[in-house]
């Protein structure tokens, strides 16, 4: 009895905003609102409540005509959001903000706020995610499949008011049952579960360990839409969910995450490679630079007719082989340029892609000299193509992690035992393949220069 006197305790001397609002569109940045409905609640009862269409000063789409039934000639008369906006901010600036799937609503009212000039800042509630803890194994927590499930009368359906209400009956009854004070735990400020997307399990993110890894966003039916790689894997997943970002693209990609999934790695050399490796693998909707890592232009070697040793920098085509491989064609030029100087490459055998041939007065090298030349550059440029294994830290002690490199590409990636005394290529078989880019021999290259106590090299 002592436990739920306290629990009406809170809730009496907190007062509640329920909103919903309609809209021209899901971007803040891009959209306005059309309507808003504001139900003020004392923890038991509906004490206020205000409504208005909003003119949003802009055309409304068809398709949001077709689903709220709001259109151009509704909101004509109607105030803006800037003559509303004081009355609004009154009601909201000293209660607790709810909604159902709450980030989307307080976020474009908190925008337009600020095109007023107006600073808000106010707890909020979300009844999707208190749903999910009051009244678990729902098949679905949308508002209009939750008030069908639960018997809650919803009329009106995408007009303010009506959402609106329809959420003041399930937030009175996730009132009733919540006897383990779930709400007031969801309304400290250091609960990390209120910066989480609705459609998140607390206990995804509770399961991140504070360590170097991959992590993966998945949709509603497991498929992988996102994957990233971190130093600190709850750290950076945590990153994802603050701000206040509200292009559309990040609010269908917060909408669309329901889980969370991960794999330690021993070191961000390997979260990098891995990263690569699950990107290609399951190419997430919401990845992007990574996909664009393959190179674009090369560095080629031929014998002209001449009998001289001609350098030259061109485009690269998939599966063309080349010398070496480069992002751009700057890049490129910037290598063979360098390097013909330290070798001792007449210039005039080198072709730097689109720019100008260069020119000299200076009499033609002999060929044997010259070529001479040119197979030191190619010999130094054979030796990035030896076979070797670079040995890293594991996840564990007594652990190791091991890339493999074969024949200028990144062969293979996984763990070994640190007490491994065996030839190093029995290891080969043992790691996982990997489809190499361009990209992920830079990184590995990079490092073997920089430690090279690390490299092990394979006979």
């Amino acid at each position: 009895m002592a436990s739920g006197k306290n629990k009406n305790e809170i809730n009496t001397a907190t007062k509640y905003a329920i909103v919903d609002i309609e809209t021209t569109g899901g971007s803040v940045s891009g959209s306005r609102i059309t309507e808003v409905a504001i139900l003020l609640h004392d923890g038991e009862k509906v004490i206020s409540e205000w409504s208005s269409l909003i003119n949003p000063e802009m055309e409304i789409p068809l398709h949001i005509t077709a689903l709220t039934g709001i259109d151009d000639a509704m909101v004509a008369e109607a105030p803006v959001f800037a003559d509303v906006s004081d009355k609004i901010y009154s009601l909201l600036k000293d209660v607790v903000f709810v909604a159902h799937n709450v980030n989307f609503d307080y976020s474009f009212l908190r925008g337009q706020f600020a095109v007023c000039g107006m600073f808000w800042d106010v707890p909020k509630l979300c009844t999707v995610r208190l749903s999910r803890k009051l009244i678990p194994g729902m098949p679905s927590y949308s508002l209009g499949k939750l008030c069908a499930q639960l018997g809650i009368t919803l009329k009106d359906r995408h007009r303010a008011m009506g959402d609106a209400l329809a959420t003041v009956e399930l937030f009175s009854m996730l009132l009733e049952r919540d006897v383990d004070a779930v709400i007031s735990g969801m309304l400290r400020k250091i609960s990390p579960e209120q910066r989480l997307p609705p459609n998140v399990p607390m206990e995804d993110f509770a399961a991140l360990p504070e360590c170097a890894g991959v992590y993966y966003f998945h949709d509603q039916k497991g498929k992988v839409i996102y994957v990233g790689k971190a130093i600190n894997i709850r750290k950076r997943v945590a990153s994802h969910f603050t701000g206040n970002n509200t292009a559309l693209r990040r609010q269908n990609f917060l909408r669309d995450i329901w889980n969370i999934s991960f794999e330690r790695c021993g070191s961000e050399l390997m979260a990098l490679l891995l990263e690569c490796t699950e990107i290609q693998k399951h190419w997430p909707i919401y990845n992007s630079a990574l996909k664009r890592f393959e190179p674009k232009f090369g560095l080629y070697h031929y014998m002209a007719v001449s009998g001289y040793s001609h350098l030259a920098v061109g485009k690269l085509p998939k599966q063309q082989q080349c010398l070496k491989a480069f992002n751009s064609e700057s890049e490129a030029v910037s290598f063979l340029v360098e390097k013909s100087e330290a070798f001792n490459i007449d210039r005039r055998f080198c072709r730097y892609g689109t720019a100008s041939v260069f020119k000299s007065e200076l009499p033609i090298p002999d060929a044997v000299g010259h070529n001479a030349n040119v197979d030191k550059l190619l010999d130094e440029l054979g030796l990035e193509q030896n076979d070797f294994a670079l040995i890293l830290d594991g996840r564990e002690i007594g652990e190791n992690g091991c890339i493999w490199v074969e024949n200028g590409k990144v062969n293979g990636i996984g763990y070994i035992g640190e007490d491994f005394t065996g030839k190093i290529e029995e290891v080969r078989d043992s790691l996982k393949k990997c489809k190499s880019n361009h990209y992920m021999l830079q990184l590995v290259m990079t490092f073997a220069s920089q430690y090279p106590s690390r490299v092990v090299k394979v006979a």
